[in-house]
């Protein structure tokens, strides 16, 4: 029940009843409902930045759930990261190296995304950087397994050539050497007969007969055949494939042509003294992407290890070269 305000009349001491006017009622009421909605606001925006409701409360959780897993899954692909890291290196140094053919390089395999804005679509969360830094690794791991996969590719395409491939390698000796008696010049620093000083030789030289059978050492193709009076003399390159060719110098004469198919032991010439030579002898060469290496790691066909070390020891010794 309200209550009844009076106020003391002095003129004709007596209290009198105070009656309101209805603007007057009007106007406190509406003070009433400001200052209430006025509160009721300010109320309002603290709870809102102070008490998380229900559905925000909820909202939070799944937050944090999402980045749990979000730094699970770095994690992962750290893991995976790691493995395919292993992967890649036994393609390099194990797989590719038993087939001959050259490791893919880390610039490649390495190789981030182009574009500075790659990711600039997921700017602006309160996670970004989490977020951007999970896709940039995911990117990154799906091109190294796809390089890779390419790669087994290639390795299995290897795989079913290997046949083929060891057919063509360089294995045997290239003139019949079974006591190991006519190696006369190893790979290396020798004394050139002619000019008198030390020079590099990048064969081997083989003393035999004029007129000795000079064999193919693997299979290939007559890529040139050339007679000449000086240098290599008369000589034939043989192109194996794989990289490989060989060169047999100082023949007395030919038994092959340019673009002729070669099976490994198959006469292509006999031994002579053409060219820069001082004596009948074969000089052999072994070609490995355009770099002239050491032809005594290609007999593994001829000999046994025994002999190899032998032929080693032999090889090694600091004799004049004939040519």
């Amino acid at each position: 029940m309200a209550r009844t305000k009076y106020r003391f009349n002095t003129k004709t001491l007596s209290y009198e009843k105070i009656e309101l006017g209805w603007k007057q009622k009007l106007f406190r009421l509406s003070s009433f409902l400001v200052a209430s909605a006025f509160l009721g606001l300010i109320f309002y925006v603290l709870a809102a930045r102070f008490i998380d409701s229900p559905k925000e409360k909820l909202l939070k959780r799944e937050n944090n759930q999402l980045k749990a897993q979000y730094n699970l899954l770095d994690k992962r692909m750290d893991q995976v990261a790691d493995v395919l890291d292993d992967i890649q290196r036994r393609d390099d140094e194990i797989y590719r190296i038993i087939f001959e053919a050259e490791p893919i390089p880390r610039e490649i395999r390495k190789a981030g995304f182009g574009g500075v804005n790659r990711y600039k679509k997921l700017d602006g969360f309160k996670n970004s950087e989490l977020i951007k830094e999970s896709a940039s690794k995911l990117d990154q791991i799906t091109k190294q397994l796809y390089i890779q996969s390419k790669s087994y590719d290639e390795v299995a395409k290897m795989a079913t050539n290997k046949e083929k491939m060891l057919a063509s390698i360089p294995a045997i000796q290239p003139v019949s050497n079974k006591e190991l008696k006519r190696m006369a010049s190893g790979y290396g620093m020798r004394m050139h007969p002619i000019y008198k000083r030390r020079k590099k030789h990048t064969g081997m030289d083989f003393s035999a007969e004029t007129g000795t059978e000079i064999y193919a050492t693997g299979e290939g193709t007559v890529v040139h055949v050339e007679k000449s009076r000086r240098g290599y003399g008369n000589h034939v390159i043989i192109d194996h494939g794989y990289g490989y060719k060989t060169l047999y110098a100082h023949m007395s004469k030919f038994n092959v042509r340019s673009g002729e198919q070669i099976k490994r032991g198959q006469v292509i010439g006999y031994v002579g003294n053409t060219g820069t030579s001082v004596a009948p002898h074969l000089h052999y060469e072994v070609i490995k992407n355009g770099e002239k290496v050491n032809p005594i790691n290609f007999y593994f066909n001829d000999l046994t290890p025994e002999e190899y070390e032998q032929m080693i020891e032999f090889a090694s010794q600091p004799t004049q070269s004939f040519d």
